[in-house]
């Protein structure tokens, strides 16, 4: 379980691909601490550290995940925002994040706000129902609150520290960024649907 408040941006420094996976070496300040079988949450995915070298490890993502996520689009040089699992007992100081990608969406508006930014996306159409004003959405494992919702895009505003810290300051127009909905929009939904579907 992580809460989308990113540690540290890491950097990938090797990529080899194997089969249907991917094995990606990153470099991150935060290497020294990490131990072999840690989960990590890379853009928001959860994965495993599963060798450790000096200030690089490994982690292997199976083709499930290269097909919702952004993690196989990864290159020699790409920025990743890392968050490690959270520990009981600590502050939840984002919202409940599982580290498990539903989709994909894709920046199309990257505006300057005299000092803050306006980032809106495209996402697909079967989501639609788990995003409202003022809830709260993963983006690249950053947990923000959404700002304004149409019919196929929703928008959240960044404050300087937020794109400081993490990776959205890198992202371009027409880039794919990884989408978890918030965990309670999901059970609520399926579970309105069952209820639907039984008084039908």
């Amino acid at each position: 379980m992580f809460t989308g408040i990113i540690e540290t941006i890491g950097q990938v420094t090797g990529r080899e691909e194997e089969g249907g996976n991917v094995h990606l070496q990153i470099r991150s300040s935060i290497t020294h601490e990490m131990k072999i079988d840690q989960s990590v949450a890379h853009n928001g995915v959860c994965l495993t550290v599963v060798d450790i070298q000096g200030d690089q490890y490994t982690v292997t993502a199976v083709e499930e995940t290269l097909d919702r996520s952004n993690i196989g689009m990864l290159m020699v040089g790409n920025h990743v925002n890392l968050e490690r699992s959270m520990r009981l007992g600590d502050r939840l100081d984002g919202h409940m994040v599982q580290g498990h990608v539903d989709c994909m969406a894709t920046l199309t508006i990257l505006d300057e706000r005299d000092g803050s930014w306006w980032l809106t996306f495209t996402y697909p159409e079967r989501y639609r129902e788990l995003l409202v004003e003022k809830g709260s959405v993963c983006v690249n494992g950053v947990s923000l609150t959404v700002a304004e919702v149409e019919d196929d895009t929703f928008s959240v505003a960044i404050i300087p520290y937020t794109w400081e810290h993490t990776n959205l300051q890198h992202l371009w127009v027409g880039e794919h960024v990884n989408i978890e909905f918030d965990i309670a929009a999901k059970y609520y939904n399926q579970a309105i649907a069952k209820y639907l579907q039984g008084i039908n």
